[in-house]
């Protein structure tokens, strides 16, 4: 549905976008994801015909969003960042109007707007002015315009900015379910809400992409996926440690705490190893006869993987 064909984006000598190619397909719900600055809403723009690229395409549904704007174009609905509203509109009057816009038929309009009400969860404010709303339900009626027409690609800036935990929520659980049937796009700063919602991720830092894969692909990439937590007594820490690191598939261990019967740590598995290394842990401490109190395997974790693949290059 989504086909983006390496896209570049220059602001002067500025280079904002810098080859970004990715596809998405119906059903599917990609997560955007980013440090401030990276080129996720310069993306998102291009990528509705908001703004042309510098360089590289973008279709549709098949359709060129340059040289066949209105047959793509049709089959978006664009939350953008920081969305405009009419604000002397009612709730109800604006999302009229939005289905107008759009071209939904006079005969569907009414059925139009009582669904997207519904969905949103707007009906207690349907017959207030805009300008009379909390930041929340100003951000649900822009949501509500989005999916008017019920198209059949979403692409939505930041969708859950400024919302309480609540409403945040409720907008991730609306985006999974309408994940099932459209080509969902969704920029984010918060990695929790790609676990929450997205069926794929895509990482991008300096324009450029860095990752790309489900939740778990990447999680599976972190540093701290598959290291074994350790905390066992039976023994002097030290000993512990040193039995520890003489296992065949331990990279490093990480010391947490130890004193004379005690240690608790963390061991870092050779690439590929992280089965192998928990068996090991666990034959070990049996063959020992150490007290376990505490084995697990660490999943590895987004946030974990996102800092460690767009830091700066002071930090590298």
């Amino acid at each position: 549905m989504i086909e983006v064909i390496n896209l570049h984006k220059h602001f002067g000598a500025k280079v904002a976008v810098d080859g970004v190619s990715f596809t998405v397909k119906k059903g599917e719900v990609l997560g955007f994801l980013g440090p401030n600055g990276a080129g996720k809403s310069t993306t998102m723009r291009m990528v509705t015909g908001f703004m042309p690229p510098t360089l590289g395409s973008v279709r549709i549904g098949g359709a060129d969003i340059e040289t066949n704007e209105i047959e793509a174009k049709a089959k978006i609905g664009y939350l953008p960042e920081a969305a405009p509203l009419y604000s002397d509109m009612t709730v109800e009057a604006f999302l009229r109007f939005a289905a107008e816009m759009r071209r939904v038929p006079a005969a569907e309009i009414d059925a139009a707007v009582e669904r997207v009400i519904e969905t949103t969860f707007l009906d207690p404010v349907r017959h207030q002015s805009i300008d009379t709303l909390s930041k929340g339900y100003r951000h649900r009626t822009c949501f509500a315009q989005s999916i008017i027409h019920d198209p059949e690609v979403l692409i939505l800036d930041e969708p859950t900015d400024g919302l309480d935990p609540n409403q945040k929520h409720e907008i991730r659980q609306l985006i999974h379910r309408m994940g099932k049937t459209k080509a969902i796009i969704f920029s984010t700063h918060i990695l929790e809400e790609v676990e929450a919602a997205c069926t794929r991720a895509i990482i991008i830092d300096r324009g450029r992409i860095i990752a790309d894969g489900t939740p778990e692909e990447l999680k599976a990439k972190a540093s701290n996926a598959g290291t074994v937590y350790l905390k066992a007594s039976g023994s002097a820490g030290e000993a512990i440690k040193e039995w520890l690191e003489r296992l065949a598939s331990t990279a490093s261990v990480e010391v947490l705490e130890s004193s004379d019967d005690e240690i608790i740590a963390r061991v870092k598995p050779k690439k590929g190893k992280s089965n192998d290394l928990s068996s090991e842990v666990y034959t070990l401490c049996r063959e020992k006869n150490l007290n376990v109190h505490e084995l697990r395997v660490e999943e590895g974790r987004l946030d974990i993987l996102f800092r460690e693949i767009t830091k700066s290059d002071s930090d590298k």
